[in-house]
Parts: C-alpha cells; sequence; structure tokens
C-alpha cells in the first residue's frame, strides 16, 4: 500500500511539473536550517505577541507603517502570520490561520470598475476611499500582490491544511486582484518590487484558471522585466535594503514556482545576480549596505528590520546579521520581520562567493554600477567607513517623501554604534563616491542630516565636520550653513550651492 502511495505521488508530482503547476516544496519546520528555525520562531514570537484573538488579526506595532496607525489591525501582515502557522502547524495553528484568511479575504474590495478593485483594506479600520476627500489615496494597489502571492504559496503548499471552501475564496480572490491590476494599469516593469510578484502572481492564476490569455500575457510581462534589468544586470528600484528584499522574494517565487523551465531560469539567473550586488555594497564588520539609496527606511540595518536583513539572517548567525540583537516589540519596521515565512519556505540561495563577502571583509574596494543609461552608483567599502552616491544625470532630487537619498556615508562611531550622514533633501543631483570621498552636483539648497551618538554640534562648521570617529573636511561654493536640530539628529543647510566635496577621514 505504501509502495502504491508512493508511485502515486511520483505520477502527481511529474504531472504538476509537465502540466505548469506549481510543486510544492514539502518544507517540514523541524527539518529548516538552524537560523531559518530561529528568525522564523522568532517572527511567529511577535505575531502572536501582537495578535488580537477577538479581530483575528495583529496589531501594528509602529507608528505609521505602511499607512497604519499604531495599534490598529495590519491586513497584509496577518495573511503572513497564517503562513507561518500553516507552516508550524502545531495544535490550533490551522484554525488560527483559517480564521485569519476569512478575516483578510473580507477586507478585499470587491466593487468591479474602481481603481482599488481586487487590492484590500490595509487595515479594517480605514474607510471605503470613495470617502475621502483630498490628495490622500487611502488605499494600497501593491496588497493585491502582497497578499496574492501569499495566499498562492498557501494554496500550492498547504491546501490540505485549510478548508476546501476556503482555499476556493483564496483562487477568487487572486483573480480579482489580477482583473484589478489589469484594469487599472498603473505597473510599469521598472518598478521592480511589484512588477516580479505580480508577474508570478499572473503566471500562477493562469494556469490554474487554465486561461490561455493570461498565460501569454503574463509570459511577455515577465520578458519585458527581465529584458530591463538585463540591460544592466541592475533594477531601476537601486539598492533598496527594503525593497531589494521583496524582489528577492519575487525572485524565488519565479524559480521555484514558475509554469515553465524559462521563468525558473531568468528567476534564479536574476536572483544570483541581485545577491552578488548585494555583497559588493555590504561591509560585513559594519553590518550594513552602503548607499547610495534609491528607496531606503532607514540608514542602519543593525537598528531596524530590512527585508534584505532578514532575508541575511536565514543564512547567518544572529550575532552577525545585519538585523537588530535582540529584535524588541518596540524595534523600528519589526513588522517586515513578519515576512519570515515566505523565506523559509522557499529557502535562501545566496551564491557561494556572494555569502563569502557576507561572512567577511574582503579588503577596501571601490564599486562601480551602471544603473540605466543616465544613472550610475559609485561607492567606497572601506575598512572603517562606508560611503555612496548616485550620479543621477540630474533627473532625480531628494526629498523627505521620495526614500531616494543619493549620498549616505556610514561608520561605526567609539561608542559602538552606527553613525551616519544622509543627504535628504537637494534638487536635482549628481553624487560621486571615490577612495577619499564625495563630490555633490546641484544648484540650490541641501540638507544633509547627521546621526552620531556623542555627537557635539559646536564641533560641526561649514567647512569642517568633526564627527565622534570620522572627520570630513568641506570644500563648497555655498552661499551660507546653519545646523537645525531634527530630534536626535542634526540637520547641516547649505543654500545656493553648484558643488560640494566632502573628504572623509575615519579617525583611527
Amino acid at each position: 500500500m505504501r509502495q502504491r502511495s508512493v508511485v502515486g505521488l511520483v505520477f502527481v508530482l511529474a504531472w504538476a511539473a509537465c502540466s505548469g503547476a506549481a510543486v510544492p516544496r514539502h518544507v517540514k519546520f523541524s527539518q529548516l536550517p538552524a537560523n531559518t528555525r530561529e528568525v522564523l520562531t522568532e517572527s511567529l514570537a511577535f505575531d502572536a505577541h501582537f495578535w488580537d484573538d477577538k479581530a483575528k488579526l495583529v496589531h501594528n506595532p509602529s507608528p505609521g507603517f505602511n499607512g497604519v496607525e499604531e495599534g490598529h489591525y495590519m491586513v497584509r501582515e496577518s495573511s503572513w502570520y497564517a503562513l507561518g502557522l500553516l507552516l508550524r502547524d502545531a495544535p490550533s495553528d490551522r484554525q488560527r490561520a483559517a480564521d485569519i484568511i476569512d478575516v483578510v479575504l473580507k477586507q478585499q474590495f470587491l466593487t468591479p470598475g474602481v481603481r482599488w478593485y481586487g487590492t484590500y483594506r490595509r487595515t479594517p479600520e480605514e474607510p471605503d476611499p470613495t470617502k475621502i476627500s483630498g490628495p490622500f489615496r487611502g488605499y494600497d494597489p501593491n496588497w493585491r500582490v502582497f497578499i496574492g502571492t501569499t495566499f498562492a504559496i498557501i494554496l500550492i503548499e498547504y491546501p490540505d491544511r485549510i478548508p476546501p471552501e476556503l482555499a476556493q475564496r483564496m483562487y477568487a480572490a487572486i483573480d480579482r486582484s489580477i482583473d484589478g491590476e489589469i484594469t487599472e494599469k498603473r505597473l510599469v516593469p521598472s518598478y521592480s518590487n511589484i512588477a516580479l510578484m505580480y508577474g508570478f502572481l499572473w503566471d500562477f492564476a493562469a494556469q490554474h484558471d487554465n486561461r490561455a490569455d493570461w498565460k501569454t500575457q503574463s509570459a511577455a510581462w515577465n520578458e519585458s522585466v527581465y529584458k530591463l534589468f538585463k540591460q544592466y544586470d541592475a533594477f531601476f528600484e537601486y539598492n533598496s535594503p527594503t525593497y531589494y528584499g521583496v524582489d528577492l522574494y519575487g525572485l524565488a517565487l519565479w524559480r521555484d514556482y514558475g509554469s515553465s523551465a524559462r521563468m525558473k531560469t531568468i528567476g534564479s539567473e536574476m536572483e544570483a545576480t541581485l545577491w552578488r550586488d548585494i555583497a559588493d555594497f555590504y561591509q560585513p564588520e559594519l553590518r550594513n549596505i552602503s548607499g547610495p539609496y534609491d528607496r531606503s527606511y532607514g540608514m542602519d540595518m543593525e537598528s531596524y528590520v530590512s527585508v534584505v536583513g532578514v532575508w541575511m539572517r536565514n543564512a547567518l548567525d544572529a550575532k552577525v546579521a545585519p538585523l537588530p540583537n535582540p529584535l524588541t516589540p518596540s524595534t523600528d519596521h519589526l513588522a517586515d520581520i513578519w515576512f519570515a515565512p515566505h523565506f523559509a519556505i522557499l529557502g535562501t540561495r545566496i551564491p557561494a562567493d556572494a555569502l563569502a563577502k557576507m561572512k567577511h571583509f574582503a579588503g577596501p574596494h571601490l564599486v562601480r554600477k551602471q544603473i540605466t543609461d543616465q544613472r550610475i552608483a559609485t561607492a567606497w567599502i572601506g575598512s572603517h567607513v562606508i560611503f555612496g552616491g548616485e550620479v543621477t544625470g540630474k533627473t532625480k532630487d531628494a526629498g523627505y517623501a521620495t526614500q531616494f537619498h543619493p549620498a549616505a556615508v556610514q561608520w561605526r562611531t567609539p561608542s559602538g554604534e552606527i553613525g551616519w550622514v544622509q543627504l535628504v533633501q537637494c534638487p536635482p543631483v549628481d553624487a560621486k563616491a571615490d577612495e577619499h570621498g564625495l563630490t555633490i552636483s546641484t544648484t540650490g539648497t541641501i540638507r544633509l542630516r547627521i546621526h552620531a551618538k556623542g555627537l557635539d554640534a559646536a564641533r560641526v562648521v561649514a567647512k569642517n565636520w568633526a564627527l565622534p570617529g570620522l572627520g570630513v573636511a568641506v570644500t563648497t561654493d555655498a552661499t551660507g550653513f546653519s545646523i537645525v536640530p531634527s530630534g536626535d539628529n542634526v540637520d547641516l543647510v547649505y543654500p545656493g550651492m553648484t558643488t560640494m566635496r566632502l573628504e572623509i577621514n575615519p579617525a583611527l
């Protein structure tokens, strides 16, 4: 009887592979690598800490995270918890996961023809978008693919752990998300992290529904994403400790669950290339990826949860991984740790040469990376300091809402904590790094933010910054200079400038 079952299973898996249906990886919690099991266990513990058994959702631990007020319920992150519960599969986990999925499904917008059709409320407390006046959108269309891909993993890996009626509702929800995205026509292949998840989810829905039009269209979409990447082996959303992590998630979905050998191959290729790019910018002794950052939520991976940091924690011990250690309920961006179940199931595949760079500093080196025809990222990865700049062809400016930081510096202060300098506001700009510092070109006023424990603002003047553990000599044609307190940081404002040179010297 057992032999017949094994033969039957082999036949089913072979049929699935030939038909384009995704084949489950059959990951068991008890068999996960030690680092993966540790980060997943920590993720589930924080889920349980913020769980509300009455609402069947988790609370938001951070003020304003992804548009959700602190203490409000989180729809997307609750779906991630459901996936983790089904992976762990301890007593009562299946029921809690089913309860979560039921509530999440009820948050989907069901009215066809509106821009938000097929996406989900970020929190049940969020009002209907039609009742919100002004420019605030009041919803996030990206929840279509964040929740949709989570549902897809559940339907591939654990269909036997959820009620059949719930599975059918999830398939229908995925179809609505694809329909909504097609109708809205907002996505472009350069929107890397969403484009990758969308490409997988569209392919998954096409195979399940056996829709020839969606099979053709999703394959064409994925080829367009790949073609754009291959221009310079780079994503347009370049060098983001958060969004690179989502890129890696989308690529892992392609390489494991893609419906064709082609999709799996190009997914694996882009994934390996991206990991090598990350390794080039990473300084393991500082536990940080150097700037410049196209999109960044923070400047110190030891102080906030980045999605790349969660991925790397799967391959590195806690004491050396670029994550806060220990994590606490008040850790900045803590909710991104709830992405851990996806990575545990898909597996972390860092090329051996890239992983070696992440474990041991390979020595000082300059990085130069073409991003587009006009944009070039450069960075100096030194023994004691890292810094980078982006030449944009003066096509991009920086502001508080853009997350774009075209010049950045990080070092370890005498306190042991990371200090940093960040260009937070400027007109269209070019910034370039070399072994000795940064050159910034723009026309107008720039604002640089400095964070360093033990900083004495009196020692920061227009032409010289005496920072804890770092000296910076400034040459500029700016017409003025002022210091503005900014919470625990200080902002340096240089008006009327066209050029600035920062000579960076670590105080050894």
